[in-house]
């Protein structure tokens, strides 16, 4: 990846919270998306923001991450350069992601290559055009999941993959998120929307967790081992993070996949990073040394977001 940090915007939480907040995401008006709801195979719902691009055209299915939606800056900036470059666009919101709570007991998690497959097989499925997909954050990480899982029949789906600032590596980065700064504003800022959601399942499904126990979690580790681990099959969150982390399986990736991470992203550790000897040959790296979490802000101030999404599209449409 041709990436280098500007220089008055120095280090990996600078980078990461300007970028989500202050840099431009797009050039020209903003993407107005076409919502479809889809009814899961178990009779609960997602919904999925469209651009369509003209009639044969490529399109770009892109997953979310932790909390995300169609309105954070990455996915605008993903959508406004499809739009630009005449292909189509969408992204499946994760269960209870898209404004509106889901009505099943269970919600989202990390390694939800099912929930991928169901998805991506739809868009195979309806669309007369190639289908490539990326992932941010933990969409890529399940997204690689199901690449792992699914080996030379993922071909039969899509053309190639790519995970962006993914923690492949859920128990690292579950650890490096709890500590330190990044506990006071990463771990709070997930907590203040992902505790309401939980409460509001709560309501929805009398007796399905400890409220009280998940009031008193003040990291991701405790939120998952009431919330999210008993809810998806997991027996705590050690096993959830060790079961849905993409890495330990990523040897199984038979199609084009590119892996984008930061060297100073603020909690996926570059020590937890996959490297060639845990992965297939049809796995690339890029590893600038710069860029955040989802950030790599690029120009003068304010800076913008959008070369790094160009740079990746690009390399999905020649891989």
């Amino acid at each position: 990846m041709n990436y280098q940090a500007p220089l008055w915007l120095p280090g990996g939480n600078l980078q990461t919270i300007w970028a989500a907040l202050y840099a431009r995401r797009f050039d020209g008006p903003p993407p107005e998306f076409r919502r479809e709801r889809w009814t899961t195979p178990d009779g609960d719902f997602i919904d999925v923001d469209w651009l369509q691009g003209p009639p044969g055209s490529t399109l770009l299915v892109l997953f979310h991450g932790l909390e995300g939606n169609s309105s954070s800056q990455y996915a605008q900036a993903f959508a406004a350069f499809a739009r630009a470059q005449g292909l189509s666009f969408a992204m499946p919101h994760f269960r209870g992601c898209s404004g509106e709570l889901n009505h099943g007991p269970r919600a989202y998690h990390s390694g939800d290559f099912v929930e991928i497959d169901w998805v991506l097989k739809r868009f195979a499925a309806a669309h007369t055009g190639r289908v490539m997909a990326a992932g941010i954050s933990m969409g890529g990480n399940a997204l690689m999941r199901w690449a792992s899982e699914m080996g030379e029949v993922a071909k039969q789906t899509v053309s190639a993959v790519a995970a962006i600032c993914s923690p492949l590596d859920l128990g690292a980065s579950g650890q490096a998120i709890g500590r330190g700064f990044n506990r006071l504003v990463y771990t709070r800022m997930f907590l203040n929307t992902m505790k309401p959601k939980a409460l509001a399942k709560l309501k929805q499904h009398p007796g399905l967790f400890d409220a009280d126990k998940l009031m008193a979690a003040r990291d991701l580790y405790e939120f998952d081992n009431v919330f999210t681990a008993p809810l998806h099959g997991f027996k705590n969150t050690e096993d959830y993070w060790a079961r849905a982390s993409a890495k330990p399986y990523m040897h199984d990736i038979r199609l084009p996949a590119l892996v984008l991470n930061a060297c100073n992203d603020p909690f996926v550790p570059v020590q937890s990073l996959p490297t060639a000897k845990d992965v297939s040959p049809h796995v690339t790296f890029w590893q600038p040394q710069g860029g955040g979490h989802v950030g790599f802000p690029h120009g003068l101030p304010p800076g913008q977001v959008m070369t790094m999404p160009q740079q990746v599209v690009e390399w999905l449409m020649a891989a």
